[in-house]
């Protein structure tokens, strides 16, 4: 008999327990375990939208045009690429190596279906400020930025 009255207490027990994480205020057990899957549900459906979320946020992360410069011998190499097609970004890129004072002395472009800018820019000889790499990086983004608020891009 006791061992039994133990395994009755020790299941009342566990089912308060499961009662207070699930925010259950049932009294009978069946009660509390409909509560109990329900809120199993609950959690499932919150976690699928995470999952959505995160999905959206990385694709949003590759879509978004990926920038890289490099210091040469003879000047600055500047690639950008993004998987997507990008009308107009070509210009508002120019437009950083105009207010940066670099010459663009050779430059492959591709538009169809993604966006591919690898640029060679040396400074202008009478521009007295040196022009580092994260200083262009740095404009470069801000141009793609613009870029997608002037044309509503959702990157």
């Amino acid at each position: 008999m006791v061992s039994r009255e133990h395994k009755k207490a020790a299941l009342h027990e566990k089912l308060q327990l499961l009662r207070s994480i699930t925010n259950s205020h049932a009294k009978e057990d069946t009660s509390i375990i409909v509560d109990a899957s329900r809120y199993i549900k609950e959690l499932k459906q919150k976690i699928d939208i995470l999952n959505q979320d995160i999905a959206r946020s990385s694709s949003y992360q590759n879509s978004w045009p990926m920038v890289t410069v490099e210091t040469l011998e003879k000047g600055m190499q500047v690639n950008v690429y993004s998987e997507r097609s990008c009308p107009g970004l070509l210009v508002f890129v120019m437009k950083v190596f105009e207010d940066l004072s670099l010459n663009v002395l050779e430059a492959r472009v591709s538009c169809t279906g993604s966006f591919q800018l690898e640029a060679l820019g040396v400074e202008r000889e009478e521009n007295g400020e040196t022009i580092d790499t994260r200083m262009v990086k740095q404009a470069v983004l801000q141009a793609i930025e613009d870029w997608s608020e002037s044309n509503n891009q959702e990157y």
